[in-house]
């Protein structure tokens, strides 16, 4: 599926990162990201085996592969930022929550309704997130 939503992205978008769960570490789906400037961020599969330095992404993933058995998987997600994939995923089940069907038949009024559940969403998150700075 990954192919296919890339090929869908306007030219000129310049995309910086691409955090994918471990069903995407195929070779199909790295060469897909393989922008110059866009970072694939996928946790190697835990039987993963180095894949033949032929291109700037396969040496990357060699690499995560390496830091994910040096670090740990779970060191590997923090160090890797990963995690922020589960923030993410959260959010969508929140989104879901407010319901899961849209109501309407007209294209315009679904996105409307998406629109509303979203801004709905966003002032109730605003309202409970701490600011969080780092120190020292």
């Amino acid at each position: 599926m990954l192919p296919e939503l890339f090929a869908q992205i306007q030219p000129d978008q310049n995309i910086g990162n691409v955090t994918a769960d471990g069903a995407y570490d195929t070779r199909k789906c790295h060469d897909a990201i393989a922008a110059p400037d866009t970072h694939a961020v996928i946790p190697p599969r835990k039987n993963a085996k180095p894949w033949k330095p032929t291109s700037n992404w396969a040496i990357a993933r060699n690499q995560a592969v390496e830091a994910s058995r040096y670090l740990g998987r779970t060191l590997w997600r923090r160090w890797s930022g990963y995690h922020r994939r589960s923030r993410v995923e959260t959010k969508m089940h929140c989104v879901k929550r407010l319901g899961e069907s849209l109501l309407a038949r007209d294209f315009g009024r679904r996105v409307a309704g998406i629109q509303v559940r979203i801004t709905v969403l966003n002032r109730y998150t605003a309202l409970g997130i701490p600011v969080t700075e780092p120190v020292g």
